[in-house]
């Protein structure tokens, strides 16, 4: 069996817990998944007001998502420059997308 790559997107408060949950059942399920959550939307300042150690190395944050809700990142959790983008174009590149 080959090695799962999946994008969670996150773009709700729902979609965050959800997509947390589901990245490590994913992981536990199958260890050589390879798994990044994108969160915009409501989804990036509920990121910011409660972190998660067991999944936030996994977690992107879209830019555009902080500098329209004027929020800053202070813990220094990972982020994309734009989470439409980056969901594309790991889509080309074979992630499967799942939303949240």
């Amino acid at each position: 069996m080959s090695a799962l790559r999946v994008v969670l997107h996150a773009p709700t408060v729902d979609g965050l817990a959800r997509a947390r949950r589901n990245a490590l059942n994913l992981t536990r399920a199958r260890p050589d998944t390879e798994v990044l959550i994108v969160a915009n939307g409501a989804a990036v300042a509920a990121a910011l007001d409660t972190p998660d150690p067991a999944t936030d190395a996994w977690l992107r944050l879209c830019r555009n998502t902080l500098a329209a809700q004027a929020l800053d990142n202070p813990n220094g959790l990972g982020e994309v420059e734009a989470a439409v983008v980056t969901l594309a174009d790991l889509q080309t590149q074979g992630w499967a997308y799942i939303r949240a």
